[in-house]
């Protein structure tokens, strides 16, 4: 619709129409764009265009309490907001569409600033995602010493007189199938990582997908039926995203679990269950109203000293 406007407008330049004619001809294009959004307000952000179709664009747009759309975290209204220029980092809070797997319109959300608009540090990214992969390390490695190893314990052959070399035993880690000196043993990698940089890590990757335009929220995640094909019509239909991450509140509904078990390319977690490392696994991150309100309140309650 927006490319549409455009190309009208530059056609009326180029035939020399006049100054007042195409006055005219913007302001009654400006009357057909609020007829058609049912507002005089528009939203458009050309990043994350190609997400949702042509004609439902995501916007991020910043409220404050002096502004008319104001209202808390989990607002939900039907008007549209006016866009304007947003620089990432500000911990500014954003407002974006809602929808469902139909494509729906179902009214715009506001996201915590201090949560989907911190500064991008990827240094602690690192450092959570080192973090979590040695946590989840099974460490189950292990070696014989020579004492665990099986064998006789007698003497090979006289210390001299056969001209080779002197030896005690033959489960020394010199002969095959002999012991491991200082080799792996049973042990746990993981080690220690402050809530708050674990804290901070989850909320940098979110404001990174939010920066991206990768970040979109649902009214809810349900599913009419468990049939596989639902789901692959809906990403199919989705432009430029190979992995999804679909996060729900609770526990994860029945049709949605069988739905998208036989797919590699999408994944299903519980909003507890929210991690770093997830969410720059899948580079499109999907998440429900009730998913999005239980980890601001999970990211705002106070660390347990």
């Amino acid at each position: 619709m927006y490319r549409t406007v455009l190309k009208l407008l530059s056609r009326s330049r180029n035939s020399g129409v006049s100054a007042g004619i195409g006055f005219d001809v913007r302001a009654s294009m400006m009357t057909g764009i609020e007829a058609l959004t049912g507002s005089g307000k528009v939203a458009i952000n050309p990043k994350v265009g190609s997400l949702f179709f042509n004609n439902r664009m995501f916007s991020k747009s910043i409220l404050t309490p002096d502004s008319e759309d104001f209202s808390s975290h989990s607002l939900k209204s039907k008007q549209a907001v006016i866009s304007s220029d947003h620089t990432q980092g500000l911990c500014q809070d954003l407002v974006i569409p809602m929808t469902n797997f139909l494509f729906e319109d179902k009214g715009f959300m506001v996201l915590a600033g201090d949560v989907f608009d911190l500064p991008i540090r990827k240094d602690i990214i690192h450092r959570v995602v080192r973090w979590q992969l040695a946590k989840r390390q099974q460490g189950t490695h292990s070696t014989k010493t020579i004492s665990e190893v099986s064998g006789t314990g007698r003497k090979p052959y006289p210390q001299k007189g056969t001209g080779r070399a002197r030896h005690g035993t033959l489960r020394g880690p010199q002969f095959r199938g002999g012991a491991t000196m200082h080799g792996p043993k049973p042990r746990s990698h993981a080690f220690k990582l402050n809530k708050k940089v674990r804290r901070l890590g989850l909320k940098i990757a979110l404001s990174a997908r939010a920066a991206e335009g990768k970040l979109l929220v649902f009214d809810d995640l349900k599913m009419p039926t468990h049939k596989t094909r639902n789901v692959v019509n809906w990403y199919n239909q989705m432009n430029e995203c190979k992995k999804l991450l679909l996060v729900d509140g609770g526990p994860i509904e029945e049709n949605l679990k069988r739905a998208t078990q036989n797919l590699h390319y999408v994944n299903v977690l519980p909003s507890i269950g929210l991690n770093v490392y997830s969410i720059l696994l899948h580079d499109t991150l999907v998440m429900s109203r009730d998913a999005v309100n239980r980890v601001v309140e999970r990211m705002h309650t106070p660390i347990n000293r």
